[in-house]
């Protein structure tokens, strides 16, 4: 198979790219459009990969989909380190270039013959559910941010699109950690303070390893377009804290200062992957998180550390 990733320098964009290559498929890397892009991407992937610009402003010329066979969509355009609030002070553009620019994308990937498109949306389209509810597919979107509105808003604009010669699906992903060589990783900054004995406090959230994501992606890609055609899907694997990952840290490097005070977890709202689950999709779990810290605690020991670009 043959696939388009847009965003394949960001976090999520590399995990899948990744994912794909190991599998045996051939990629094709959407890359913010700049005049120097060179053609063949040498260093940031684990082998060569062909890039394509691609803008996410709607009037700009689409890349070319020609024997694409699959697009998926993990481009955004935001504030550096934010999604919620990534609007800045330039909410008509955030929304031109999120929304009108991906149905411009899915629009030129439909013309082209693609046959199918995943969607990289968010946890964000359920807003702040109240405490303790668990967050189903079923359950009725109501985005308190305009980063949740906008991906609630794609969301729906690309299952109006599906058909049967246009397979499309989201994936509401929450959030993303994992260590890749050249980027930073989610916790590094958290990490670093930690290690100097900086005060934390403590904060609860739901997480998503990116290679768990990334099979995730791969899966919906070639399940039976039956069974994932206009469906969105929850992409979520531990409810974890900055306890929990520190305390995986400490005991990685026998580090003596103490640990934040413990959060409740039971208010938070965990999600719903049984939609996914029933795919064959099993996420890495407790272990993968364990081997995560323990292999970011090698690279601040190695002094390799890279500051903090983003969420």
């Amino acid at each position: 198979m043959r696939v388009l990733v847009s965003g394949a320098s960001g976090i999520v964009g590399r995990f899948v790219v990744e994912h794909l290559l190991a599998h045996g498929h051939e990629v094709v890397a959407g890359v913010r459009a700049v005049t120097s892009a060179p053609p063949v991407l040498q260093t940031s992937f684990s082998r060569q990969v062909k890039t394509v610009p691609l803008s996410l402003d709607p009037a700009a010329a689409a890349p070319d989909f020609g024997g694409i066979d699959a697009f998926v969509h993990a481009a955004f355009q935001h504030v550096p380190g934010r999604y919620r609030g990534g609007e800045g002070d330039d909410p008509e553009g955030f929304r031109r270039a999120n929304l009108e620019g991906s149905l411009a994308l899915f629009a030129a990937a439909r013309k082209a013959g693609v046959r199918r498109c995943v969607f990289l949306s968010s946890r964000a389209v359920y807003g702040r559910p109240p405490d303790g509810k668990l967050l189903t597919e079923e359950r009725e979107p109501a985005p308190e941010s305009l980063y949740g509105l906008v991906k609630w808003e794609t969301e729906q604009a690309l299952a109006a699109m599906d058909g049967e010669d246009f397979v499309t699906t989201s994936v509401r992903a929450t959030g993303v950690y994992g260590l890749l060589p050249g980027l930073p990783h989610k916790w590094e900054t958290l990490a670093r303070d930690y290690l100097s004995g900086r005060p934390i406090a403590d904060r609860v959230g739901t997480e998503i390893h990116g290679d768990d994501l990334a099979a995730a992606i791969l899966l919906l890609l070639t399940a039976d377009a039956s069974l994932v055609a206009g469906r969105s899907f929850n992409a979520s694997d531990l409810l974890t804290s900055h306890h929990e990952i520190l305390s995986e840290l400490q005991q990685a490097t026998t580090c003596i200062h103490p640990l934040p005070d413990p959060a409740d977890l039971s208010g938070f709202a965990r999600m719903d992957t049984m939609r996914l689950r029933s795919l064959g999709w099993t996420p890495g779990g407790t272990k993968r998180l364990r081997a995560d810290i323990a292999s970011l605690a090698d690279r601040l020991a190695s002094g390799d550390a890279l500051s903090q670009t983003a969420n």
